[in-house]
């Protein structure tokens, strides 16, 4: 098992479901109701991601490969840049705020995503 990616999926589920009671209790209060999914979509990829992280853990026990660490790295920056450019996105609306042109981390966080899903199935293809 790879210790790391498993601490880091352990913690960073726990922050997403802090970060999704959050948004239920005291963001549903505050925040415009079209800005609510926005923050959602934040907290689920969070949570997928965090559930990609334990099985990369898992995984690598039996891959033993580079690629499966550096999924690992590619599933935190796209937790990071996804998800808290979403967060980001919501909690400066409330102040009439905008992340203006940071928008771009969206995006460029999803694409993290894709890189570490097919790094994990490059990791497993390449063991003989």
């Amino acid at each position: 098992m790879y210790k790391q990616a498993l601490i880091a999926g352990a913690a960073l589920a726990a922050v997403a479901v802090i970060l999704g009671a959050f948004g239920a209790h005291a963001l549903k209060e505050i925040l415009p109701a079209e800005k609510l999914p926005i923050f959602e979509t934040g907290v689920r990829y969070h949570f997928y991601h965090s559930f990609a992280l334990l099985i990369t853990g898992i995984l690598f026990a039996h891959f033993p490969e580079k690629q499966l660490k550096q999924a690992t790295v590619f599933f935190i920056t796209g937790i990071a840049l996804f998800s808290g450019s979403l967060y980001a996105m919501v909690m400066l609306s409330i102040t009439g705020g905008s992340i203006g042109f940071w928008g771009i981390l969206t995006p460029i966080g999803g694409l993290f995503f894709i890189l570490g899903w097919l790094f994990v199935v490059i990791g497993i293809a390449r063991k003989k």
